[in-house]
């Protein structure tokens, strides 16, 4: 099983362009739902929601919402830059089974959350452990996630109706893939390369290394 685990984590990857839009069981998105809610939370606040949205129309105003943002971020690289990103899909927010907005109620559990009186962000963090919990389940699912970024808050919030001061943070195009790319994709185009473990280590004191 410890085994399994380190497969799933290293198999994991953010998917793009191989979704085939099968559909995803009940018993299985329950499941992987089930795994998100699990997650850690400061205070045992549980501050996420989970918006699924299957409604085409809903996913296509949100993609064109993405284009234009795309197309915002791209006027800004040089055309090296750009070129590379333009290989950067995001076919998946049509053509995943569904996607799943995760967001962030920061009134939740208060108004004394344990443990976040000195880190405002800790609500925020568990958040993200929850989006982790959900990529790693869907993962061992044998299913892709996407997490898309270039969106603008506000318009997701109205798009969704969701309440003023709840914060969506993540959209995640979840579904069947043809298959996982060995290579990150922004490995493969070029965007970036992975940082090795041993820079990112520091023992005791930052920059000291054994």
């Amino acid at each position: 099983m410890t085994h399994d685990l380190y497969e799933i984590i290293h198999r994991r990857r953010d998917v793009r362009g191989e979704f085939t839009g099968e559909p995803i069981p009940d018993a299985v998105l329950d499941r992987i739902l089930t795994a998100a809610h699990a997650a850690p939370s400061v205070g045992l606040s549980q501050p996420w929601d989970f918006v699924v949205v299957r409604d085409p129309a809903l996913r296509g105003a949100f993609h064109a919402h993405v284009r234009d943002e795309r197309d915002v971020f791209a006027a800004t690289l040089d055309p090296d830059a750009a070129a590379r990103f333009a290989r950067i899909k995001i076919d998946g927010v049509l053509e995943s089974t569904l996607s799943i907005v995760v967001t962030y109620d920061p009134q939740r559990g208060g108004p004394a959350v344990l443990g976040r009186h000195a880190i405002a962000d800790a609500g925020l963090y568990s958040v993200c452990l929850a989006v982790q919990n959900l990529w790693l389940a869907a993962t061992a699912e044998h299913l892709g996630v996407g997490w898309v970024s270039f969106y603008r808050e506000d318009f997701l919030r109205d798009l969704l109706g969701i309440p003023a001061g709840i914060r969506p943070v993540a959209w995640l195009c979840v579904g069947p893939v043809a298959r996982l790319q060995e290579v990150p994709d922004l490995e493969r185009h070029g965007w970036r390369r992975r940082r090795p473990l041993e820079l990112a280590r520091h023992d005791d004191r930052w920059g000291q290394r054994t």
